[in-house]
């Protein structure tokens, strides 16, 4: 069982295209609640294991402040700014496509953010801070920014939306603390982070897998019937993501030392599309499964593009360093 998931985690860039064709072949076939019912379980298969990796002490952690103040502005200003223009240039009179660019600018970092940064060789400490920070905050500040900024074109259930952040990130987050301070009493904090630990990852890549082939199925006739409608959902996306990279590559080599501005990237391109997914699923209802579409499209470009910066990234930053602690900012 670990190998095919570990497999299917491990090759997103492959894995996540083919979730999305095998939903466009059944969609067809299968009925709407069926498919509808599946929302829910494969939100928290995706989102559960990812908090049981989630370290809360992080939070704790001296230092760091300027690297931390700078990745929240990008996030919660900058990025948030983007994506409400970007809605409007591309989507004037697509209220929920608007809202879907929206979600996946407000909604920073994931579990992936870390293992991209671990791959470049960055300030893995960092951000793993950022992953919990960034969890936190936009968990109180999308509903706020979603009612401010589309409220007038989109009715936003402020309550509704605050009650699916507490189902599928709070209620989680809390259980998989539970589960990791349980796994760590019983088998220590080695044999957590060497053994146990990995084995979460692979479940949450299926339930995002999960999630994206629901995504596409819901939406397959209207695909079929109206190929073109892809590409014209990809160019926003390339361009949110090619701003997002170049934004954060210059403030990180401007700002900051070798690994904490790779971190400082990551914690910033990297978006959670999974709780975006699940809150235009779960709260917009139908009308959500147009949001649902761009998002489970944002996947790829976001995979593909972490990919190839992680190659990229000695070009931009030098080579990693043999030994030594890097220098927190």
């Amino acid at each position: 069982m670990w190998t095919p998931l570990q497999w299917l985690q491990k090759n997103l860039v492959w894995s996540i295209p083919g979730a999305m064709a095998l939903g466009l072949l059944l969609g067809p076939w299968l009925p709407e609640p069926a498919l509808r019912a599946l929302i829910l379980p494969l939100t928290f298969l995706m989102v559960y294991p990812m908090m049981v990796g989630v370290d809360l002490r992080e939070l704790l952690r001296p230092g760091g402040l300027r690297l931390q103040g700078v990745t929240l502005a990008v996030n919660f200003v900058l990025l948030p700014a983007i994506g409400y223009a970007l809605g409007l240039l591309f989507f004037p009179e697509q209220p929920m496509l608007r809202l879907a660019l929206l979600l996946t600018a407000l909604l920073p970092t994931s579990g992936m953010t870390i293992s991209w940064t671990g791959m470049a060789k960055g300030n893995v400490p960092a951000a793993v801070r950022m992953t919990v920070i960034g969890l936190l905050a936009g968990s109180l500040l999308a509903p706020l920014y979603l009612r401010a900024l589309l409220g007038a074109v989109v009715p936003v259930p402020l309550l509704q939306v605050f009650a699916q952040i507490a189902l599928i990130v709070l209620l989680p987050l809390a259980l998989g603390t539970a589960t990791r301070r349980w796994l760590v009493a019983r088998h220590g904090e080695a044999a957590f982070k060497q053994r146990l630990a990995p084995r979460f990852a692979p479940l949450s890549t299926l339930g995002v897998l999960g999630i994206v082939a629901v995504s596409l199925a819901l939406k397959s006739s209207d695909i079929v019937a109206h190929p073109a409608q892809l590409p014209a959902l990809l160019v926003p996306l390339l361009v949110l993501y090619g701003v997002n990279f170049a934004l954060s590559t210059a403030l990180a080599r401007g700002l900051f030392a070798r690994g904490d501005g790779i971190a400082l990237v990551y914690g910033t391109v990297m978006r959670n599309l999974s709780i975006a997914l699940a809150i235009a699923m779960g709260v917009f209802g139908a009308a959500g499964a147009e949001a649902a579409l761009l998002i489970a499209l944002a996947y790829v470009v976001q995979v593909q593009a972490a990919a190839w910066y992680v190659r990229l990234t000695p070009r931009l930053f030098g080579p990693a360093p043999e030994a030594g602690v890097q220098r927190v900012a």
